[in-house]
């Protein structure tokens, strides 16, 4: 395929994927169809599947478009800063912010959490790069502050498990900008750092590290670490 071919392929599926996350946000992802994000994209409906296979498929890819855009402002937004409260709040409140405009289509995306097999479930195979990705993030915000070595693995876990419930009450947070939601990620994050800092202390560390380190035993069985 030449350049100009490919420049153009490009282009089509930019402007199908675009269409088609306004229809999920205007209509909802559910009565969305792949006709109907042809019509709007005006191509044909076979050029649309040619691109993306499913609706899913193109959900598949705004959750990539996610990550890149979170991971590319957390990175700009945690220059200079090395305290790891504010560099937590760097990476929660940035994750909100790119999606504030997505509450009603994130709600249809949240009903398929508890099914394992569907490729749009946060906790299933099939976003398993996704879920790698976020938990990067969380980890490159962790990066350079004074917690354990055990909690270097861990904490980025136990953050993206928590942004999680952070979304969903996002999602049904009516509050002007979801101020309410930002407010409850801050009194998360604060919770966070004082349990974090009590661990230093050097008599609760004996009774602490047992527990970590359980804990990331559980998670290397279920392959969510890359740990040994």
């Amino acid at each position: 395929m030449s350049t100009a071919n490919k420049s153009a392929g490009e282009k089509t599926k930019a402007v199908i994927f675009e269409k088609a996350l306004e229809l999920f946000r205007m209509r909802g992802f559910e009565v969305t169809t792949m006709r109907d994000i042809a019509r709007s994209a005006k191509v044909a409906t076979g050029a649309a599947y040619y691109y993306f296979p499913s609706k899913e498929s193109i959900v598949a890819a705004y959750y990539d478009q996610v990550q890149r855009r979170h991971a590319e402002k957390v990175r700009l937004e945690l220059s200079g800063k090395a305290g790891l409260r504010e560099r937590l709040g760097v990476a929660v409140h940035s994750k909100l912010e790119i999606l504030k405009d997505d509450r009603m289509f994130l709600g249809a995306l949240f009903r398929y959490t508890g099914d394992p097999d569907h490729p749009l479930s946060v906790f299933g195979k099939g976003t398993d790069a996704q879920r790698s990705q976020s938990v990067a993030i969380f980890q490159e915000a962790v990066a350079g502050t004074n917690v354990s070595e055990e909690l270097q693995e861990l904490l980025p876990w136990a953050l993206w498990l928590a942004h999680l419930g952070m979304i969903l009450f996002f999602i049904y947070d009516e509050t002007e900008g979801q101020q309410r939601t930002h407010k409850l990620a801050d009194g998360i994050l604060d919770l966070f750092t004082q349990l974090i800092e009590l661990t230093r202390s050097a008599l609760v560390r004996p009774f602490v590290q047992p527990f970590q380190r359980k804990i990331l035993g559980m998670l290397r069985e279920a392959g969510w670490t890359g740990g040994t």
